[in-house]
Order: structure tokens, then C-alpha cells, then sequence
């Protein structure tokens, strides 16, 4: 039985709401702002909305800043015509000896260079 299965949904207040946001947000499937057994307290009480709703953004938000992003692939143009620049050759004699274009980038990444 979980935890939010003892809460009494059809009788929430803000205060115990609150109490149990955690759990709530812990277990929700999908938005808790659009989770039907708290439509009432929201109806009732538009503050308790609100704060899921700040809650929720706030979370999209961290997600967002927490996720990987490779580098284009004009990054890697670029950073290897600078060191031609720099070097005259990466180092391989001629193109086919050169990386291929699934080998490991310099930052764990793979595809064309």
C-alpha cells in the first residue's frame, strides 16, 4: 500500500497537502497538477495549484540544465581547422589514415568529425 493511498483526497487542506508533497511529487505519473484525486483541493484552494505548478517548472527547469549536449558537428570543423592552422596536419599522412568517422571524439561522443 503506498503512502498516498492513506491520504483522504476528498478532505485535503493545504497544510496537509503540503506535508505530503513530496511523496505526491515522488509518485506522480506525469503532472501532479493534472492528477484528478487533487482537482477538488486545487478548486478549493488556487494557492496549493499555484505552488504544484512553480513546483513543476522549477523541476522541467533542472532536468533541462542537467542533460547532456554534444557539440555541433561545426565545433569539431572547427576545432580541427584550428589545429591544422596550428600544426600543419593532425598528424595522420593523408585522409585514409586519418580517424574514422565513428571514432571517439575527444569528449566521449561519437560520430563524424
Amino acid at each position: 500500500m503506498s503512502p498516498s493511498s492513506k491520504i483522504d483526497f476528498d478532505n485535503l487542506r493545504p497544510e496537509e497537502f503540503e506535508q505530503h508533497l513530496p511523496e505526491l511529487f515522488a509518485s506522480a505519473e506525469g503532472k501532479l497538477s493534472e492528477d484528478p484525486r487533487l482537482q477538488k483541493l486545487f478548486a478549493k484552494y488556487p494557492d496549493s495549484l499555484a505552488l504544484v505548478r512553480d513546483l513543476e517548472t522549477i523541476a522541467e527547469t533542472a532536468r533541462g540544465l542537467l542533460e547532456p549536449t554534444d557539440p555541433s558537428d561545426d565545433v569539431w570543423t572547427n576545432i580541427q581547422s584550428k589545429l591544422l592552422e596550428e600544426n600543419g596536419s593532425l598528424g595522420a599522412e593523408d585522409d585514409d589514415e586519418a580517424a574514422p568517422p565513428d571514432a571517439p571524439r575527444p569528449n566521449g561522443g561519437i560520430g563524424k568529425r
